[in-house]
């Protein structure tokens, strides 16, 4: 973690809110959807060009007419048309949509030991908020497990918990309410994490890496508690996923487990994870290229 002990929280209008999100080259999506007419725009423009006094002016032109305003949360490849989990250049942010009991699950998101300080904080509508980390060194698997992690912890959006997600775009008015609400959003840290600065329990062979000096921690278990067998098979498909060696992957497993598994335990486990990956990569393109824009922004504030 890199921070600036001097910081002073401050508010932040869309550009500068797009300008602490993201390096001026970086490929931003903006997605713009207007709600009465189901109209969904969706551009990818250099960071530096969607804070222009120029690009602001007419989102918002559009704004005015009606349209909602999102922001993709992590940068796209050059030349990426869509924003597909295989266009997501790198993961530079990790975000709850708090949409339920959002003042409360605020609260104890500030409170809590076992997430770090929310670099903004947008209020989206009354009671309800979005949260945001700038965060470095994930893969989207990490990240991904995390993100639905943190949602379970603290009663996110599960629907939220994807490396492609938009959120909105403060300085623009939320068109989802009756009544005009402009979204507003605060800067409370400069500072960038990495995933050792989240220590959500996982209960699975990576926790003694990243969740260690919180292991004694008594949690209650959640309502949709896993087995520690469906945890580590979870754990086997995301080391594979990002390129971990499968006999290293097998090895953490077995040391995790100790006597409680036969000895070919591991080894099934990740074998039966690779198979599951082959299948899923072989139907992904077919999946991204039914997908569409408006079904996501529809389950946002």
């Amino acid at each position: 973690m890199s921070a600036d002990s001097k910081f002073v929280p401050r508010a932040l209008t869309a550009s500068e809110y797009i300008r602490e999100l993201f390096g001026p080259e970086d490929n931003t999506a903006i997605l713009v959807r207007n709600r009465s007419t189901g109209h969904t725009v969706q551009t990818i423009a250099k960071a530096e060009a969607i804070a222009s006094p120029g690009f602001q002016s007419w989102l918002a032109n559009q704004n005015a007419a009606g349209s909602d305003i999102y922001v993709g949360m992590n940068p796209i490849n050059d030349g990426a048309y869509n924003r597909t989990k295989r266009n997501v250049k790198d993961i530079r942010h990790i975000y709850l949509d708090l949409d339920k009991e959002g003042n409360e699950a605020l609260d104890a998101i500030r409170n809590s030991p076992d997430v770090p300080t929310p670099n903004f904080v947008l209020d989206t509508s009354p009671g309800k908020h979005q949260v945001v980390w700038k965060v470095s060194g994930f893969s989207q698997d990490e990240a991904e497990a995390l993100l639905h992690s943190l949602a379970n912890k603290f009663g996110g959006d599960l629907a939220a918990t994807d490396s492609t997600r938009v959120l909105r775009l403060p300085g623009f008015a939320n068109r989802k309410l009756p009544e005009k609400l402009v979204v507003q959003a605060r800067q409370e840290s400069n500072a960038v994490y990495t995933l050792r600065d989240f220590t959500i329990d996982e209960d699975s062979p990576e926790a003694p890496r990243h969740f260690g000096e919180y292991q004694g921690r008594h949690r209650t278990p959640p309502s949709d508690h896993k087995s520690q067998s469906e945890r580590d098979w979870a754990y086997a498909k995301r080391a594979l996923a990002r390129g971990d060696n499968p006999e290293v992957v097998i090895q953490r497993i077995a040391d995790y487990r100790g006597d409680e598994k036969h000895g070919n335990y591991a080894r099934l486990t990740v074998e039966k994870a690779q198979l599951e990956l082959q299948r899923t990569s072989s139907l992904q393109p077919e999946r991204e290229a039914f997908s569409g824009l408006a079904d996501e922004a529809d389950r946002h504030q």
